[in-house]
């Protein structure tokens, strides 16, 4: 039977329910409005009554990935020729004159492909981080609300910011950089907007100075006082290349930490992006602080900034998740593959048995949603919100497996059969329920094919 929104509904028998702890959903669980009110065990029947069952025998039920770093826009600029096989700052370089063209209908396109892309791969909340703003782009944010309604994810919007141009020694060009006054109004005005602090918020507002070699110190200070002010959270890039911290010394006369520490962001309301060059010491000052790190290792893959140390952070007290990072170094916004090349690129730094499936799972459901403060995610227990994916192993890429949840990642799942959002399907047998897939790709590509004739 094909499920459909109700009030109670048991999805039961799955081929294997991980819950993300130690409790036993073997025989499914039972979601009433937004909410898991049972997990039912092996050999076991619903103690709650229910409107509908789900035979979910062809199925792996997951929580709902949650994606802590993205770039939404970068959806626009894949795979863009001048951009190419190069490194974090030389790649930077190449694309900056290409984002400073975006206006607000591109965020909205973009945003709309994005979460979509993400939805399909069993991602249901999804952090993005948005730093390029411009004349021509003055209302990113609200567009990226707009945006997210159509599609359905839990989103958490970050305002970011760039304020050190080149002709101050930053990275960015001056045409895509803003006054601190602008940046801190605007921060504060999407905050008073936007900002749900309800258990289940579908969008929160964080605040995300871009990196220490396109923001000032000044800037990275104000914002951490608006966000404690407004007990909001804080985002940056950080530990991502060692130009970054060769940067950092240059012109601050300090290391990355340092200047975290420096600028007042050395507390458990920040996470970072990427988190690679860190040394032992600073790697202990972060989890004493528990600063926490979003892994994106295709990112760090394609640009060929490095492996982040998972399990040193992770010992040291600093929770640890997962992101896709942005589009354009990644080139894809698939959850379920980023577990699996987390999986595989964390047993390159720590040994096979050391790092294994389910560690890569962690990072992309509980530990992503440390990072966000959204302890009503993460995983599949009774009172925590009903967002999850269901997977069928019913393709060749699986034929012949025996663990279905091992399976599910090693022989590379990349799209989800249905996925739930605070009760609601938001994905039926692999297609989008609430938009027409095929009309989001069409406006996203005149968006792109706009940006890259504009080069």
């Amino acid at each position: 039977m094909t499920p459909s929104n109700s009030n109670t509904i048991w999805l039961k028998n799955p081929r294997a329910c991980w819950t993300g702890n130690t409790q036993d959903a073997s025989n499914g669980l039972v979601i009433q409005g937004n909410t898991i009110i049972e997990l039912v065990a092996a050999g076991a029947t619903p103690a709650s009554t229910y409107d509908y069952s789900f035979d979910a025998s062809d199925h792996v039920i997951l929580p709902g990935l949650i994606n802590c770093h993205h770039h939404f826009y970068q959806t626009l600029t894949r795979a863009l020729p001048g951009a190419l096989n190069k490194e974090l700052f030389p790649w930077l370089q190449a694309l900056y004159p290409v984002w400073a063209n975006l206006n607000d209908d591109a965020i909205f396109a973009s945003t709309q492909l994005a979460l979509s892309e993400l939805l399909l791969s069993g991602c249901t909340t999804a952090a993005d981080h948005h730093y390029v703003f411009s004349s021509i782009m003055p209302h990113a944010i609200d567009a990226q609300v707009a945006a997210a309604k159509t599609i359905g994810n839990r989103v958490t919007l970050t305002r970011g910011s760039m304020s050190l141009g080149q002709s101050k020694g930053g990275l960015p060009p001056d045409s895509v950089v803003e006054n601190d006054e602008k940046i801190l109004s605007e921060s504060e005005r999407l905050i008073n907007s936007y900002h749900d602090t309800s258990e289940d918020s579908f969008c929160q507002i964080a605040l995300a100075p871009c990196s220490p070699f396109s923001v000032t110190p000044d800037l990275m200070r104000a914002t951490a006082v608006l966000a404690q002010q407004k007990d909001v959270l804080l985002h940056t890039h950080l530990g991502e290349t060692e130009d970054e911290n060769n940067f950092c010394l240059k012109q601050f006369g300090m290391r990355p930490v340092d200047y975290l520490d420096d600028v007042g962001w050395l507390n458990n309301r920040v996470w970072l992006a990427h988190g690679i060059h860190f040394n032992d010491e600073e790697i202990a000052r972060l989890g004493h602080a528990c600063v926490g790190v979003c892994h994106c290792p295709t990112s760090n893959m394609l640009l060929a900034s490095g492996m982040c140390h998972t399990r040193d952070l992770q010992r040291a007290g600093a929770p640890v998740g997962l992101g896709v990072d942005g589009s354009a170094s990644n080139d894809g916004s698939n959850m379920i593959q980023e577990v699996r090349q987390a999986m595989l690129l964390q047993k390159l730094r720590y040994g096979s048995a050391n790092f294994t499936h389910i560690d890569a799972l962690q990072l992309a459901t509980s530990g992503s949603a440390k990072l966000l403060h959204r302890p009503e995610l993460g995983e599949l227990a009774v009172g925590k919100k009903a967002d999850l994916a269901l997977f069928s192993l019913n393709e060749p890429r699986f034929s012949g497996h025996g663990d279905p949840l091992a399976a599910l990642i090693l022989c590379g799942a990349h799209k989800a059969d249905y996925v739930m959002v605070a009760g609601e399907w938001k994905v039926k047998n692999g297609e989008m329920v609430d938009v027409d897939i095929n009309d989001v790709m069409a406006r996203h590509g005149v968006a792109a094919k706009r940006l890259r004739e504009m080069v």
